[in-house]
């Protein structure tokens, strides 16, 4: 049975005007549910289509990415809990990516979301001044929350330009 989400993505625009915490969330749930729109109504073939070759990038490999970017930055840096990798592995570091095409659509989103819940409940319960409990990364940082929040704006937005491209490739959808 072929992969179509049915569910539509809400996808709410930042306000112009709004303390800094707010903005900085807003920004953040708008690059997530764009996301998830780049996915919408995709089959698990053309969500695992691959762009230009070597790369192995699909946009279920970016949904993967990205759980393991909200994983590592907000549960591991941020909050400094022990976290395993969800798809990356010592003999596989780029296994997001490189297995997407074996990978349940269903599944992957659905551990998108958790990810992005559970990182929701640890900026919740944070004040943007908040510094990681110990450096972690290949930068030994010890990064504020504020700085979390940045990196992963800047992060699902370059992630989202490709999300783009390659939801045009598939079906020559723009604009989602």
């Amino acid at each position: 049975m072929a992969y179509r989400p049915k569910m539509e993505i809400t996808r709410t625009d930042p306000p112009a005007v709004a303390d800094e915490r707010e903005m900085l969330l807003s920004w953040l749930d708008f690059h997530r549910a764009t996301l998830e729109r780049k996915c919408e109504g995709l089959d698990a073939a053309a969500l695992s289509r691959r762009s230009v070759p070597p790369s192995s990038m699909s946009l279920i490999g970016l949904v993967r990415h990205m759980s393991e970017v909200e994983r590592r930055w907000l549960q591991g840096r941020f909050a400094g809990l022990e976290v395993e990798p969800l798809y990356q592995r010592e003999e596989a570091p780029n296994a997001a990516f490189d297995e997407a095409e074996a990978a349940d659509p269903a599944a992957a989103l659905s551990t998108f979301r958790s990810e992005c819940d559970r990182s929701r409940e640890i900026v919740d319960s944070a004040s943007l001044d908040d510094i990681a409990p110990r450096p972690s990364g290949r930068r030994a940082l010890q990064p504020s929350l504020r700085y979390v929040l940045v990196h992963l704006i800047e992060e699902y937005a370059r992630h989202n330009g490709h999300a783009d491209l390659l939801r045009e490739v598939i079906d020559g959808t723009v604009g989602v």
